[in-house]
């Protein structure tokens, strides 16, 4: 199948800092797509040039398809996006809210009732559906917000953006917005998603790019990123400091203050127990040791610890 994103060269300048350079991106359809970086990498303006939000300066994009620029009305009508924060009006009930946006999107009266109590359902929220939103948790109105971006008939809205949807939420309404992107993603659609959670990039994402000044650092699945980047890291605590100045020149993280050296390993059983009875043969040395899996923080701190970012999102 033809990719749901797809850009290249994509370029946007704010005065004098470019925010995107030269951007490469692909998504393929029916995927959870991530897309990480430090403030100011270029997510939001990323996510603006895809829902046709703002114009780029250069090279092309394409949704669903269509050309972000030449064809603006044909994306729109293959999208959805809901941004950092909900957009819902809170003096309505859940149902009002989500009629209302039905209404809007060109659905007769029965037709937009119909849907709204589908959805309500869908989302879990046909208990609270004659309640004013403002009286909705976070994780509740971030649902309707999704909610209301998807009152279309359902085959037309092929890609979800969503800009760091989870901004704000305790834990439990984070996990249950997760299960709705998968939920979404199981039905086929395309989920592009901008996030500072690195853990709701690792559950949710098939694929993730990490951004750095407005360039692609690196792409892959997960397990390809932490593996490439990171990798498994054997962490000893030496038993003084004579120890550890022994086992220093094997390590490739250093930690003094608490006498902690990290030595990379593949994480197996077998070359764990090889590296203890190579660096400390005689059992004088290392005091205490942990296996340190990798994570998509390891990887994040890697590939931008050098970056310089500009100042505009």
């Amino acid at each position: 199948m033809p990719p749901a994103i797809e850009t290249a060269g994509l370029t946007k300048t704010y005065g004098s800092v470019r925010v995107l350079d030269a951007l490469d991106l692909r998504v393929e359809t029916g995927t959870v797509f991530a897309l990480l970086g430090p403030n100011g990498a270029g997510k939001t303006t990323t996510v603006r040039v895809l829902t046709t939000l703002t114009a780029p300066d250069a090279g092309q994009a394409r949704v669903a398809g269509h050309d972000v620029v030449a064809e603006r009305r044909a994306v729109r009508r293959a999208i959805s996006l809901t941004g950092q924060y909900a957009a819902v009006d809170e003096t309505l009930t859940g149902a009002e809210n989500l009629r209302l946006t039905a209404r809007l999107s060109g659905l007769s009266r029965g037709a937009a009732a119909r849907r709204a109590d589908e959805l309500l359902e869908r989302f879990r929220l046909t208990e609270a559906r004659d309640r004013q939103a403002k009286t909705y948790s976070g994780g509740m109105r971030r649902r309707l917000d999704l909610a209301a971006g998807l009152v279309r008939d359902p085959g037309t809205t092929r890609i979800v953006f969503l800009d760091e949807p989870t901004t704000g939420l305790d834990p439990r309404s984070r996990n249950e917005l997760w299960d709705v992107v998968r939920e979404l993603a199981g039905h086929g659609t395309t989920v592009f998603l901008t996030t500072q959670y690195l853990e709701e990039a690792d559950r949710l994402a098939h694929r993730i790019a990490v951004l750095g000044a407005g360039r692609t650092l690196a792409e892959g699945t997960p397990e390809e990123l932490k593996n490439r980047y990171a990798g498994h890291r054997l962490d000893l605590v030496a038993r003084d400091r004579d120890a550890y100045l022994r086992l220093s020149p094997h390590a490739t993280v250093h930690t003094p203050a608490t006498l902690t050296l990290g030595v990379p390993t593949d994480g197996t059983a077998a070359h764990v127990r090889a590296l203890l009875d190579a660096l400390d043969p005689d059992h004088a040395d290392i005091e205490r040791f942990a296996l340190h899996s990798a994570t998509l923080d390891d990887v994040f701190l890697h590939l931008t610890s050098t970056t310089k970012e500009p100042s505009h999102v």
